[in-house]
């Protein structure tokens, strides 16, 4: 099962940087990014698509991984190193994350929850609390 996951999660990654988002821009009703991390451990480029809203200028991530009792390996990356690049669409940028406080987390979540309910289910499915990640564009367009 891990394999074809893992399959499929590529062919998601290749179609959406090869079609710009138009295939695979979108999940659940939620606009996606391309989000690639350092490896904590391996120290490897890891992409993964996410559904993401925004803050201002500012993309925000939420680590529900559908609610799992564990947080997603992306958000252990970013919290380690919060330097990562994000594509978004056929844009290419640098950012810097940082965790969601728990006032910001509390707005930002009202704000996600009344865009895309699913997310609600995923916290009443775990007993952790799922983390927000804002990302800040370090600079313009990377490529």
């Amino acid at each position: 099962m891990h394999k074809l996951y893992s399959l499929m999660i590529s062919l998601a990654i290749f179609l959406y940087r090869k079609s710009g988002g138009r295939i695979g821009g979108k999940m659940r009703g939620g606009d996606v990014l391309l989000l690639t991390t350092t490896g904590r451990k391996t120290g490897k480029q890891r992409t993964v698509p996410l559904i993401y809203i925004m803050d201002g200028s500012a993309y925000v991530l939420t680590g529900s991984i559908g609610g799992a009792p564990k947080h997603p390996g992306w958000f252990f990356n970013l919290r380690d190193n919060p330097q990562a690049v994000i594509q978004v669409k056929n844009r290419r940028f640098n950012v810097v994350a940082k965790v969601a406080g728990k006032e910001k987390k509390r707005e930002l979540w009202m704000r996600l929850v009344a865009a895309l309910p699913f997310y609600e289910a995923y916290q009443q499915k775990t007993t952790r609390e799922i983390p927000m990640v804002i990302l800040h564009p370090m600079d313009e367009r990377i490529s």
